[in-house]
């Protein structure tokens, strides 16, 4: 009964997280859109390469929000309100005496490597340290509304996050707008009116925590052994997500350093398209996250790997059924959203979304991870293998490769560190390691066919908005029987055909 429960609070949670990702997708597309017309591709490139430079620093921020979900679940599956509140503070300091911490570094190498080792025109060099300010800023903001963010996920109140995020999307509606009419320097004003809009977004996760959430009352609390523990989590937890940040936005600056900022732009705006897909299995995995902790902590194991095998099929098949229409018309889709299309923009989008399907495994096996504790071992081969992304790359570029080869190195390793993780989850969950190799197995099969019947049958064939419509549909529909032949277990398939079929009775 209570794993019925369970998945009732899952499909309703991801139905929130689900509208919430398609509102904001769509605002986020035009504002994309509207700012690089705005900014136009030198500016734009050099706000991604210089707020992906601050973002190198935001690990700590990704770490403790992983360390903050973990804990704040088990202390509510284990019904500890004391504790929770006491973990809340706790987490709340620890994210002050960072903030102070980041600070000095950014105040100090930030701004040195800024200005001594960026590829920034001279007549924008004054525009990039004010971005550098006001991004180093807004980062901190972030960080510290990260607690609250995390209860509320904690505590599974969807809706208001999926509310509060969609504020968010039209506040940067009226940032584009605002840029486009103030006799400014648009990218200085633009950096400051993201800033100005993390610190609307704050305020309204910190007056929802203290209006819903007796736990997140501000007390101060402070326990060295607590914050050894907290700390010991995340300093290990820390090396997948430096490695995953480096990744991302350290491959960013490794390009600025060999080409000019429009480089950086197009690869931004693969980033944009791809972010904003996979906000539908992040979306998915936030609902589900909370469930494997609390499994984990009430010692329902044979639920838990239920949940990580099942979870992982849809979070792969969510992605993908919006990816591969996009691979098929990735050219018209990038002509229809932009005027000028900056060069690259296609094959970074394409092997980015690519790489993007591969990562969608990762949420639910790592969420299992993470609930055990035990996760030394774990980060350290996996973050070994995924940091090899920055030598190899440089390498690489210094022989005169293609920039996309960063992307085609990003995409090998993560193959690799797929196998490697699910070695880890036999070792720490016991999960079946031929079910979920089996499992992965088909995963790769059923996009390699996928794939295929793309190239040989849709590939480029969209010519107008109505083309494109049909034919994704077709590709969505592909994609799901596909998933449904060769990957999804057979009596998930059943439950979900019995349930149409009472609502169609009805």
């Amino acid at each position: 009964m209570a794993s019925h429960v369970n998945n009732v609070q899952i499909a309703k949670n991801t139905v929130y997280l689900y509208l919430r990702m398609i509102i904001i997708m769509i605002i986020n597309l035009f504002v994309v859109r509207k700012t690089l017309q705005i900014l136009g591709e030198v500016d734009y490139g050099i706000y991604n390469v210089i707020g992906g430079f601050v973002l190198i620093f935001s690990f700590l921020q990704a770490t403790l929000t992983t360390a903050a979900q973990r804990f704040f679940s088990i202390y509510i599956a284990e019904g500890d309100k004391n504790k929770l509140q006491q973990s809340f503070n706790l987490n709340l300091l620890t994210f002050g005496m960072i903030i102070v911490a980041l600070i000095l570094v950014s105040e100090t190498f930030g701004l040195w490597f800024i200005n001594n080792n960026m590829n920034i025109p001279n007549e924008r060099m004054n525009a990039a340290n004010v971005v550098f300010q006001f991004s180093l800023l807004t980062l901190c903001i972030t960080m510290i509304s990260v607690p609250y963010n995390a209860m509320i996920i904690a505590k599974e109140k969807m809706g208001a996050f999926a509310y509060i995020g969609v504020v968010e999307a039209i506040l940067k509606l009226i940032v584009v707008y605002l840029i486009s009419v103030v006799d400014w320097d648009s990218l200085q004003v633009y950096a400051f009116l993201v800033f100005i809009t993390n610190i609307i977004v704050f305020l309204l996760y910190f007056f929802y925590n203290n209006k819903h959430f007796k736990e997140t009352k501000l007390k101060f609390y402070w326990n060295k052994k607590e914050f050894l523990q907290l700390f010991a989590f995340s300093g290990w937890n820390f090396m997948g997500t430096i490695a995953f940040v480096l990744r991302s936005h350290g491959i960013n600056v490794l390009l600025n350093i060999f080409f000019d900022p429009v480089v950086n732009a197009a690869r931004a705006l693969s980033y944009q398209i791809y972010n904003a897909i996979s906000r539908l299995s992040g979306n998915f995995i936030t609902a589900v996250k909370p469930q494997i902790y609390k499994s984990y902590a009430s010692a329902d194991y044979q639920d838990m790997h239920k949940l990580v095998l099942r979870s992982t099929v849809i979070s792969v098949a969510l992605i993908s059924v919006i990816i591969f229409p996009i691979l098929a018309n990735t050219e018209f889709i990038l002509n229809v959203w932009l005027k000028e299309v900056p060069q690259n923009t296609v094959i970074f989008t394409q092997l980015i979304l690519l790489n993007g399907i591969i990562d969608a495994t990762d949420g639910p096996a790592i969420a299992s991870i993470l609930a055990t504790g035990k996760i030394r071992k774990f980060y350290i081969v996996t973050s070994s293998v995924t940091l090899l992304n920055i030598p190899i790359s440089y390498i690489l570029l210094s022989l005169g490769a293609h920039p996309a080869i960063t992307v085609i190195v990003s995409i090998t390793l993560s193959i690799i560190v797929v196998f490697i993780r699910a070695y880890f989850i036999k070792c720490l969950i016991n999960i079946n390691l031929s079910d979920y190799y089996f499992l992965i197995i088909r995963i790769i099969v059923a996009c390699a066919l996928i794939t295929g019947l793309i190239l040989s049958v849709f590939y480029n064939k969209a010519n107008d908005i109505l083309s494109f419509i049909l034919y994704s549909l077709l590709i969505a529909f592909v994609v799901i029987l596909v998933f449904t032949l060769l990957v999804a277990d057979f009596k998930d398939v059943k439950i979900v055909a019995n349930m149409i079929h009472k609502k169609i009775k009805r």
